[in-house]
């Protein structure tokens, strides 16, 4: 039977860089490279496409990181997926950072499903974590997140907003998880301001065609929803959604961010202006929760839900621009209030 509980979420913050050697993926390494086995190093994560530096969801699992590494002072390593990489490479991935002693191993995405039920079954003293999935195990934490709740309370932001009365999507992958995004935010919109349009798009049908790391792509579907009126673009596309953000902020209409508060990633700071808040996603206080419950020795397993009412998902307000469109504060903070009391029931599809 699955253990399922909701967790409080902790605010993370972002250090420097400490890395280990390991196979399948670019990494460097604290001491020096050594191969040799060791236990209890520490935590470790294994990137989803699009890599470190895509100032969202990767960025988000980092910081988690970082907040581990600094509070525990242990050894850390973080590891880049590689392109066109198989099930089997993810397998191997996991399965050399559980060999040299990390513990947690964490999947960030629900791409490393199939690898990481095969992993943790070869390694059950460890204990894994996988991001957006569900996967079966008695070594296994599922960190899942209600991104529904959080899309809603961007696309009350996004009605409040427009001028145009017309507001855009863009989904990187065509999959569940991220039509859980289109319909919160969809249902947002609506509930607001029944007369807004919303224009969706969806970039590839499946990661490996670069819908999570393309910003060019993300640029060319952005551009095309403001050709069709639209004023207010919500990405949730991973790196791509920069291309969504520099786009918007070219054409002077806003956008929203997705997982990180993009408003203050320093790779977007030239577009922060345009960026009017962020569905926040906190993938970086789950890392470090399941981090802190292996410290303490013991270990998360089964489903663990991040949503509003443990503030696991939210909505940023960092833009000062935010608080100046008129009725949108507080428009946001009653949709938040009745999401968690149970009178909106947000859908998932």
């Amino acid at each position: 039977m699955r253990r399922i509980s909701k967790l409080t979420r902790v605010a993370v913050g972002v250090a420097s860089l400490a890395l280990a050697a390991t196979a399948c993926g670019g990494t460097s390494s604290e001491n020096g490279g050594s191969s040799e086995t060791k236990q209890d190093l520490g935590l470790a994560i294994a990137y989803d496409v699009g890599g470190k530096g895509d100032q969202s969801f990767n960025d988000a699992a980092y910081s988690g990181l970082q907040k581990a590494q600094t509070e525990f002072g242990y050894k850390t390593a973080d590891i880049e997926p590689t392109e066109g990489e198989t099930d089997a490479d993810k397998e191997q991935r996991l399965v050399s950072l559980a060999k040299q002693g990390y513990n947690p191993v964490i999947g960030v995405g629900f791409a490393y499903g199939p690898a990481m039920e095969a992993a943790s079954k070869k390694y059950p003293k460890t204990t894994f974590g996988i991001v957006d999935s569900v996967v079966e195990g008695d070594n296994v934490a599922s960190l899942v997140f209600a991104e529904q709740e959080a899309s809603y309370l961007a696309g009350v932001a996004a009605a409040k907003a427009t001028k145009s009365n017309t507001v855009g999507f863009v989904g990187g992958v065509d999959v569940p998880l991220i039509h859980k995004f289109e319909a919160g935010y969809k249902q947002g919109v609506q509930d607001t301001n029944p007369k807004v349009k919303v224009i969706s798009q969806y970039l590839t049908q499946t990661a490996e065609e670069g819908g999570f790391s393309s910003p060019d792509k993300g640029k060319a579907a952005a551009e095309g929803q403001i050709e069709k009126g639209a004023d207010v673009l919500y990405a949730a596309a991973g790196l791509s959604g920069q291309g969504v953000i520099e786009a918007a902020a070219k054409a002077n209409v806003w956008a929203i961010g997705v997982d990180s508060d993009q408003y203050k990633q320093e790779a977007l700071a030239p577009y922060k202006n345009r960026i009017l808040t962020s569905a926040l996603k906190d993938v970086g206080g789950a890392v470090y929760t399941l981090a802190k419950s292996v410290k303490d020795g013991k270990p998360l397993n089964g489903v663990q839900t991040f949503d509003l009412k443990v503030n696991g998902v939210g909505l940023a307000e960092s833009n000062p621009e935010f608080a100046k469109i008129a009725g949108l504060s507080a428009a946001v903070a009653k949709a938040k209030e009745g999401i968690i009391d149970g009178t909106i029931k947000v859908k998932t599809e």
